[in-house]
């Protein structure tokens, strides 16, 4: 490959960045696939080789909200935090970790909260919901592990007018080396509430 078609097709990669994490900022999209595979359609890129990663687009995503949403958005982030401590302090039998936006910092106005619960029969976090008279929705999402892709329930509540969304894990995942991964195929990061309690002191 040449060094300008190496060039222009690294240019058309940044460019997809932008205006992904532009959809993500301004639009509300919150999956990356969807705002690249959007992003390419708006562009005109045939070439699915040349769709940026997520690191690209988050990287685009952190320069966009530094210049168009600086006020806003740290204020935002920090309240996100401080949701996502209140629900880990409740929900700490169900050892809590903190994934997503929220953690990377890349969350914006449209941004839910994501939580990973552990527990070896999900009915307890649905007891223990109820019996603190949590309104609450039921889903499921896909999860990999290993060669398989696996159904795991979903749970969406509200919390001071935040979505705080929680995907309720077996005790297996959080003791395997290999965690589980989202459709992305991306291994998420997880943050424990003590983690989440530093974020907000610096």
């Amino acid at each position: 490959m040449s060094k300008s078609r190496s060039r222009r097709d690294s240019n058309l990669r940044r460019h997809i960045a932008y205006i992904a994490a532009r959809m993500m900022a301004e639009d509300g999209i919150a999956d990356h696939h969807a705002a690249k595979t959007k992003a390419a359609r708006q562009a005109g890129l045939a070439d699915s080789n040349l769709l940026p990663d997520n690191n690209e687009i988050d990287e685009a995503l952190r320069e966009y909200q530094g210049l168009y949403q600086r006020e806003e958005q740290p204020a935002h982030l920090r309240r996100l935090r401080e949701v996502a401590v209140k629900v880990m302090r409740e929900f700490e039998n169900f050892r809590p970790a903190l994934v997503g936006s929220v953690l990377s910092g890349t969350a914006g106005r449209y941004s839910d909260v994501n939580l990973q619960l552990f527990a070896d029969d999900s009915k307890a976090i649905t007891m223990f919901l109820l019996n603190r008279h949590y309104r609450f929705e039921e889903g499921s999402r896909r999860v990999r592990r290993g060669e398989r892709m696996d159904d795991v329930p979903q749970i969406s509540l509200e919390v001071e007018d935040v979505t705080v969304t929680l995907t309720v894990l077996d005790r297996d995942d959080e003791r395997s080396a290999g965690r589980p991964k989202s459709d992305a195929g991306d291994i998420p990061q997880r943050a424990r509430l003590a983690e989440v309690e530093a974020m907000l002191t610096r």
